[in-house]
């Protein structure tokens, strides 16, 4: 994992440095991307060394343009480049790493909230709040279900834990009989 960050650190602050003020506007494309990049067949046609990179971009751009996404010509311009230097799979942390930085200009952190079950909308309103509270900052959050919890949530914020799950608890009580 360090290895992918470390390759893709530097796409990452390049298109946050030539983006500028637009680069929470960028957000969603870079997402898209992501997620097209992600296709275990497409990665395996890119990967093909008879498939130049430019026959990949345009299968991507038209896949895009398909599903209705216009690109920015900066978007364009890196997935150019990341074609063009065999980085295809390195675009996920690219988009995960630029999120970041545009968190962290916004000054907002990400948050994944791991449950158990499903949070409802109010419920989710009032964990964030007190989690920022708790966090003393402005969190973006994302719930997943996490059933292996038994109750209760986990959540993560950058390097930062907080588990209150009963998973967590039992694991607590067995240890300190076991002690």
């Amino acid at each position: 994992m360090a290895e992918l960050a470390t390759l893709a650190r530097p796409y990452a602050e390049a298109l946050f440095q030539a983006a500028g003020d637009q680069s929470a506007a960028l957000k969603d494309q870079l997402s898209a991307l992501a997620a097209l990049a992600s296709d275990e067949d497409l990665r395996r046609y890119a990967d093909n060394p008879r498939v130049p990179a430019m026959q990949v971009f345009d299968l991507m751009a038209g896949v895009a343009l398909q599903k209705g996404l216009q690109l920015d010509g900066k978007i364009v311009n890196l997935l150019r480049t990341v074609l063009d230097n065999g980085r295809l799979s390195v675009l996920p942390e690219i988009v995960a790493q630029f999120q970041t930085l545009v968190n962290g200009r916004a000054g907002v952190s990400d948050a994944v909230i791991e449950s158990a079950f499903p949070i409802e909308a109010p419920q989710l309103a009032e964990t964030v709040e007190a989690l920022e509270r708790r966090f003393g900052r402005k969190l973006s959050a994302r719930v997943v279900l996490t059933p292996e919890l038994i109750g209760g949530v986990r959540v993560v914020v950058g390097d930062e834990v907080l588990d209150t799950s009963v998973k967590a608890r039992l694991e607590q009580m067995k240890l300190a009989l076991t002690a």
